[in-house]
């Protein structure tokens, strides 16, 4: 989605171009584009998958809405197992119209997770909850904290269902350090995701994600904090933005692996160098970003 503006093929060419070893796909694109061909073209080209976006959207109350949702998701871990991802990352969904019942919402959601953690497992996926900022809760997602969110994920065992860390969702969160430590003690950050909040936000609010290095969030402290709580994967860049999509992909996915270099690579002091290792856990990420 960062570069939504070009088709797998070319995102594939620059990927190769730049050295980056892995992307993050969307479902719509994949399908698109077909799932078999899709993994086909990653793999002969040699990138990982690194998660696939999105399932979720798990709140309904009625009955037959609940089951299409409930057979898409399956259908999304099918899909993520056939990438040759391992996480599919899930947006819980809003409240149902004309309910105000956030905590019914979220309990819907461990409904479904009970039944989609087991069938995740058997494709070997695993589930990743993204808490999104509090602005979405009305209406894409009512799992708004990385609390809230680990709250769900413990029900179920860690290699079933975990969560994701997005700094453009979380920054605001003073809990949310000790919660990123609660989540890597139990093994739980399935991915990490990187996107600046600047402001004003955008009429719609949804494609507000900032360039990396433009806002306001302190990119080397967040990647301390996933750093020391173990966290050993990917760190992808996921921007919703209709200003870089407006650009030419190919010098926006260059920009962003620039941006990722100086803004969350590096630690942030005059002078300072990419990291190799962050408290007690080594951690040596791709001189590039993942696109997400």
């Amino acid at each position: 989605m960062t570069v939504r503006q070009l088709p797998l093929p070319a995102l594939v060419d620059v990927c190769l171009d730049l050295g980056v070893a892995g992307v993050g796909l969307w479902r719509e694109p994949v399908r698109s584009y077909g799932v078999e061909a899709t993994a086909k073209l990653v793999r002969d080209a040699g990138l990982t998958v690194t998660t696939l976006c999105r399932g979720g959207f798990l709140t309904a109350t009625d009955p037959r809405e609940r089951a299409e949702a409930i057979a898409d998701n399956r259908r999304a871990v099918e899909e993520a197992a056939a990438l040759g991802t391992r996480v599919l990352v899930l947006v819980s969904g809003g409240l149902p119209a004309g309910s105000k019942d956030l905590y019914g919402a979220r309990e819907r959601v461990a409904d479904a997770l009970a039944e989609l953690g087991p069938y995740a497992e058997q494709h070997g996926v695993r589930l990743a909850i993204e808490p999104l900022h509090p602005m979405f809760a009305s209406d894409r997602c009512v799992v708004s904290t990385l609390t809230q969110a680990l709250d769900l994920a413990e029900r179920f065992p860690a290699h079933q269902v975990g969560v994701t860390v997005d700094t453009y969702h979380l920054w605001w969160d003073d809990t949310a350090p000790a919660q990123i430590a609660r989540a890597g003690a139990q093994h739980r950050i399935h991915t990490f995701q990187v996107a600046d909040w600047t402001t004003p936000l955008p009429e719609g609010v949804l494609n507000g994600r900032g360039q990396l290095g433009d806002g306001t969030i302190d990119f080397p402290t967040w990647r301390h904090h996933v750093d020391s709580a173990g966290y050993t994967g990917p760190i992808e860049a996921e921007l919703f933005n209709e200003t870089l999509w407006s650009r030419d992909g190919r010098e926006v996915l260059r920009e962003t692996a620039e941006r990722f270099v100086t803004h969350v690579l590096r630690d942030g002091r005059p002078g300072g160098r990419a990291s190799e290792e962050s408290g007690a856990h080594p951690q040596k990420p791709h001189p590039t970003p993942t696109p997400n």
